[in-house]
Order: structure tokens, then sequence, then C-alpha cells
């Protein structure tokens, strides 16, 4: 049964980290495959235990007696750690007292140490890694690296003609990259598991970090974050179009980030940019509950007139974000826009100060005004401009001057 599984590139990462420090904590949203991650460590280190505080019994001891229930010899791995937050401090104590590298694998389905009731105990004790839904290259069985290979290789980044479609990106889009979705080839099937997803975050896991008096504008403001996804979100405005206080409104979006829903992209601005708008641009982790929670079909999106731009932009903008959990460089991601209308969908800037300029197109061509906010930030930041990509629907590679290149938006998990 495990080589049915898709290989998820974390897995190296954990068992690296397992290897030099005493606490790996695994995060990411429900139905990621975190616990098969898990289940996966267990199968190649004999002798580890496994608790999942799904269970009523055990969550029940784990509360009862923290000290007692991470007492244990060889790695522990606990399912959904944020279930009972006092383990923490129990953890805490039993790897200051040994020191042994590789004692508790976590996963939790929020950012644990964001939590309030989860005060950050573990500095240098622990390594975070996350896990979000399937890349491209995880479902293709194939192992990308664009991030890597683009600040590397800069325009001479070898990419390949692309067989794919609009309508074949819309499909990738809108399958997403939860391993269940992935698996139901039956639209309508797959609907359902999207459904029963958004309900079961309403439902329980909103519930299990912060009490919501109304369930109802939870689930309104999932849809109009879905509508508007890979766009700049004003919590504000969005307030007012829902009548939702602002208050409770900024609350739910900090809940959707920390549940792995929604993922904020902060504005890139430096000194030579001054203009630039500092409103951070959301979008929704996967694209397919996007698609789902926004009404969108592939029998919709395959209409001439359908908005697709923004799920594309959501895709890729989220496979982006995926490399970057793996990336060997030290790199960011941003998105620009300024007063005066000219954006870039995102900004890669590296440690080292390089950028990389990316838009994204729907179409199946490419001109050369659809690199008009790249060149604005070429001729701002010169040198530290490494390459302008637009990623576009179409079947070439194509070069478009100095530094500039238009790539299949396949280049993403095919170069």
């Amino acid at each position: 049964m495990l080589d049915d599984l898709y290989p998820r590139r974390s897995h190296e990462r954990v068992s690296a980290a397992l290897g030099d420090t005493r606490v790996v904590v695994l995060n990411g949203a429900r139905q990621t495959g975190k616990s098969t991650l898990a289940r996966l460590v267990v199968h190649s280190r004999p002798g580890t235990e496994i608790r999942y505080l799904d269970d009523a019994a055990v969550r029940a001891a784990a509360g009862a007696d923290p000290a007692a229930f991470v007492r244990h010899d060889g790695l522990l791995v606990i399912d959904e750690v944020q279930c009972v937050p006092d383990l923490i401090l129990a953890i805490k104590h039993a790897v200051d007292l040994d020191p042994r590298p590789g004692q508790f694998l976590l996963t939790g389905s929020a950012r644990l140490f964001a939590l309030q009731q989860i005060p950050d105990l573990l500095p240098g004790r622990s390594e975070t890694i996350e896990l979000w839904p399937l890349s491209q290259g995880e479902i293709d069985r194939t192992s990308e690296g664009f991030v890597d290979a683009v600040f590397e290789f800069g325009q001479d980044l070898a990419a390949r003609p692309s067989t794919l479609h609009r309508s074949d990106y819309l499909q990738r889009a809108l399958t997403g990259g939860y391993p269940e979705a992935v698996r139901r080839t039956d639209l309508g099937r797959r609907a359902r598991f999207f459904e029963s997803a958004a309900s079961d975050l309403i439902s329980r896991d909103v519930r299990q970090l912060s009490d919501i008096g109304r369930p109802a504008d939870m689930r309104r403001l999932l849809g109009a974050v879905a509508a508007q996804m890979a766009s700049l979100v004003v919590p504000g405005t969005l307030a007012g179009r829902l009548q939702i206080p602002a208050n409770t409104l900024k609350r739910y979006l900090d809940l959707l980030e920390l549940l792995y829903v929604v993922h904020r992209i902060p504005a890139w601005s430096t000194n030579l940019t001054t203009r630039a708008v500092a409103t951070p641009k959301m979008i929704v982790i996967d694209s397919g509950l996007a698609g789902h929670l926004a009404g969108m079909t592939l029998k919709r999106a395959t209409r001439p007139t359908a908005p697709v731009g923004p799920i594309l932009e959501n895709f890729v903008l989220s496979e982006l974000a995926r490399q970057l959990s793996w990336a060997a460089e030290p790199v960011r991601l941003y998105h620009y826009r300024d007063r005066d209308g000219y954006e870039v969908d995102a900004v890669l800037e590296h440690a080292s100060g390089d950028v990389v300029a990316i838009e994204v197109k729907a179409a199946e061509t490419v001109r050369s005004a659809d690199f008009r906010g790249i060149r604005h930030l070429a001729r701002r930041l010169g040198d530290q401009l490494v390459v302008g990509i637009v990623l576009y629907a179409g079947a070439q590679p194509l070069p478009f001057g100095d530094r500039l290149r238009a790539l299949p938006i396949s280049a993403l998990w095919t170069s």
C-alpha cells in the first residue's frame, strides 16, 4: 500500500530533521497527508510509537497526565497535537532533560506556535516543516525545482515546450492538490469531497481554535475570499460588503490562515519603489477548494468569457509557495503593485537581494505588453533583476529581450 502513495518532498526533510533535532513539527491543513507521512516515518523507524489525538480516549489520557503521556523510548509521533496544548510544556520538560535528537514528531492542522494557548516553548529545540497539498510534480511523480533553478540559471533556464493547453491547466487547478481530491476522477464525487472539507473546517477545525458565534458568516467569508482569490483583500471593505463587524472578520481571516486555508502574500517594495502599495494579496492554499467555493467548474471555466485569470494565478502562486517549502535557496514570495497601475503577480526575492519577477497570463498567446509591470521593475532594479518571466498557457518558451522570457506554466514542474 505504501507504494501507491504520492511521493512527498517533505519526507526527506522530516527524516533529516529527526537526525539532529529533538522535536520536529509537521504543520499543514487537514487532508494534506500529514498522518500518512507520519506513518511512512514510523514504517522506516522500527520501534516508533504513534498516538492519534483524534481518538477521544487517547485525547483524554493526554489531558489527564501530559508528563506520563509523553514518556517513551525511541521516537514518539503525536498526531494533531494542537488538540491538547498542555502536551507542549511536557515535551519541553522531557527534551530539556534528555537532549537526544529524534524524540518527537508532532503533527498539527494549525500553525501551532502562532496559537495563543501554545506559547513558543521550543526555540532551539524544534524544527517546523509545512506540508502543503500535493504539488504538480508530486502528482506527476517528478522532482520539480523551479525556484532554485531560476535563480541559478536566470534567462538561461532550460524549459521544454509544453503539450498542455489552457483547458489542461484549468483542469489541474480545479482538481487541486488534496490527495483524496486528486484520486477522485468523478467530478461529482470530487465536489462532495470539497463540500465536506469546507463543512468540517467550520464545524470542527475553526471551533477547536476559537468560539465563532455565527458559523454562517464564516462560510460566507470563505465564499467571498474564494471569489476574489489571488487579489488584494482589504478587511474593512470586505467586512462592509458581507455586513460582518470588521474586528470579527479580521479574526476569521486570521483563523483561516492559522488553519492553512488561505495564505497572505505580502507586498514587496524597496526604497527604489516608494509608490508601492502595502496591501497583501490573499490566495486560497488549494485552488481546487477555491474553485469549488467560487462555484467554478471545468465546464464553466472553458467558456470564452469565464473569469479564469484569478484561478490560474492562484494556482501558480500556490505552486510557487509549495516549492519554497523545500527550496535549497533562501527565497521569499511577494507581490508588487504601485499607485501608478504597475503590478507583478509574484516577486521572488533571494536573501542576497536578487529578484525574479513573474507575471501569470491565462491566454495561450503572449504579447510584449504582458511584460509591462516586469519592465517597470527592471528599470528600477537594474542588475538585481535576475530574470522576468511571463508564465502563460501556451506551448513555447520564447525570448522577449534581455532577461525577459515567456514560459509555459508547466515550466514550474518540468524545468
